[in-house]
């Protein structure tokens, strides 16, 4: 009996951490008409170890996770499985980064709206929580919050 209460207050106090995953800044570059795709972007902090395994969104038919990276001196982008997300760190998803890629938009993407993204952030354990931000659209050539700095992840 012991060992099921520990086993059950572990579990919690693991679901606690995990759902205090924080995110902030959320944006979505605005796009012009006929446009089918463009980037989101945020800051994700998680208090355990985990991983951003997945999102969607109902304004897009597909997301995707990415990288940006240097091969030789090409900036390459490519779809990654996901994210990793060290505990107390922030992780910030940024143009010329790890992004998302909203595909197949089903609308114009106008700036001042806001659109919610779902995201599945998996723990080492493989337990999986889902939980949605709301995005805010900004304008077409907007660089994001803090595009003048570098900052690594």
């Amino acid at each position: 009996m012991k060992r099921i209460r520990i086993a059950i207050l572990l579990c919690l106090a693991a679901s606690a951490a995990h759902a205090q995953v924080q995110v902030t800044n959320a944006w979505i570059r605005g796009t012009v008409s006929q446009q089918t795709t463009t980037g989101a972007f945020m800051q994700i902090r998680s208090p355990a170890d985990a991983r951003l395994i997945s999102a969607s969104t109902p304004v897009a038919g597909v997301v995707e996770l990415h990288e940006m990276r240097m091969d030789g001196n090409v900036m390459k982008m490519r779809a990654v499985t996901g994210i990793e997300l060290p505990a107390g760190k922030a992780v910030e998803l940024r143009p010329g980064g790890f992004h998302m890629m909203l595909l197949n938009l089903r609308s114009q993407m106008k700036a001042g709206e806001r659109v919610p993204i779902t995201l599945v952030v998996e723990s080492p354990d493989r337990e999986r929580q889902t939980f949605e931000v709301q995005a805010q659209v900004r304008p077409l050539g907007d660089p994001g919050p803090g595009a003048g700095a570098m900052r690594k992840h």
